[in-house]
């Protein structure tokens, strides 16, 4: 095969639904990717289940410069649109907790149901084919392949962001769009664990592996899911949230015992059980290797009935807005996702059509538009790959 009617770089989420939308249009559609599977973040993604879209989709909950972009094409294909093709396929699936929804099996039954709406389609698929110089071409677009070159009227960048490279992930969308006149707003890890420095992490160390569920708070965005400490720093779902929100500098503060008070609930025990170790009286909210740090970093010493209201007053600050400063993250390696990404300015909100260059779109990840943790940034690749699988 020369000569398509679209091309479309990368076989993930957006790309894959774009070439199943495009090929029921009629249209010969060629998808390129240098991977040697398709869809191997879907297969990897909720654990092997893959959380493939949320019940709450709303465009405040994705991240952008102009975060009304994403509207046009959440609205028209929508979770439930999504919901009804995994029905319809009959992959069983499920609700967790915040809207969550993860396939019963496996999340291979996802990539499956692409592939075979690709094939249905009749879309072609090259993998293990890494696309090289992309080029226009008349009206249209030239891509170099292992393969030989290939030309098409419409050319479709789904080659995802930069997060976890050991899979492939690379800044090849990034600077393609830029090659193409199209600007790319800042890039950075997303949903991903915070670090801190040594000095911070010595007081930590013995807290390596405790859960608890609490609120991270970063800026003015806070989060309510459990939070995880690590031999690097702090990571669970609260965490990875609250990271896209954090900048360099910055600081976060963490509520260790969301919805509890931990005042009252000391100065309970200094009133009824005064010679207990305020550890034990913390233990009562929390988990004992962290009320025993927090007891040692509120400087109580003694029984409770030693502890006076500034005493107590210190502990339960500590515990209800523990504020940390992380002195990075774990970066593209663990990141979920990235933030930042083709400016939306420069594209077509119903289309994902470059604004400057017909016939050029964009989808998914590279667009600079970032979900929350929880099925959002499945949904967006879904919508985003749909509209412009309608006019490619």
């Amino acid at each position: 095969m020369d000569r398509a009617d679209v091309i479309i770089l990368g076989a993930g989420a957006a790309g894959m639904m774009c070439a199943v939308e495009a090929g029921r249009r009629g249209r010969r559609v060629l998808v390129v990717d240098h991977a040697r599977a398709a869809g191997e973040k879907i297969r990897i993604s909720g654990g092997g289940r893959c959380n493939f879209t949320n019940l709450g989709i709303a465009p405040e909950r994705f991240l952008s410069r102009n975060p009304r972009f994403a509207l046009s094409a959440l609205s028209r294909f929508t979770q439930w649109d999504f919901i009804a093709r995994v029905d319809a396929a009959g992959i069983a699936w499920h609700e967790k907790t915040l809207g969550q929804l993860f396939c019963d099996g496996s999340a291979t039954q996802i990539v499956t149901m692409l592939r075979r709406g690709m094939e249905q389609a009749g879309v072609t698929l090259w993998l293990g084919c890494p696309p090289a110089a992309v080029r226009r071409e008349g009206a249209g677009f030239a891509v170099q392949t292992p393969q030989g070159p290939v030309r098409a009227p419409s050319l479709v960048v789904a080659t995802g962001g930069k997060s976890i490279p050991r899979m492939g992930a690379s800044a090849f969308g990034y600077r393609l769009a830029e090659e193409f006149g199209l600007r790319v707003t800042e890039t950075r890890p997303g949903l991903v664990p915070l670090t801190f420095a040594e000095q911070d992490l010595g007081r930590m160390t013995a807290l390596a592996g405790v859960a608890v569920r609490g609120r991270v708070t970063a800026g003015r965005t806070g989060f309510d899911e459990g939070l995880l400490f690590t031999h690097r720093g702090l990571s669970g779902p609260a965490v990875l949230q609250a990271s896209s929100y954090w900048r360099e500098g910055g600081a976060v503060t963490v509520d260790l015992a969301r919805g509890a008070d931990a005042g009252a609930i000391l100065r309970a025990a200094r009133a009824t059980d005064g010679r207990i170790a305020p550890r034990t009286a913390l233990a009562r909210l929390l988990p004992e290797r962290l009320a025993r740090f927090v007891e040692a970093e509120a400087g109580l010493t003694g029984v409770m009935a030693d502890q006076s209201n500034a005493a107590i007053a210190r502990a339960a600050a500590l515990v209800h807005g523990w504020t940390l400063r992380p002195a990075g993250t774990e970066g593209y390696r663990t990141a979920e996702v990235t933030l930042g990404g083709v400016e939306t300015d420069d594209l077509d909100a119903r289309t994902m059509q470059a604004k400057g260059v017909p016939g050029l779109f964009f989808v998914g990840e590279v667009v600079d538009v970032t979900g929350w943790l929880g099925g959002y940034n499945f949904q967006w690749a879904w919508s985003s790959g749909w509209a412009a699988g309608q006019v490619a």
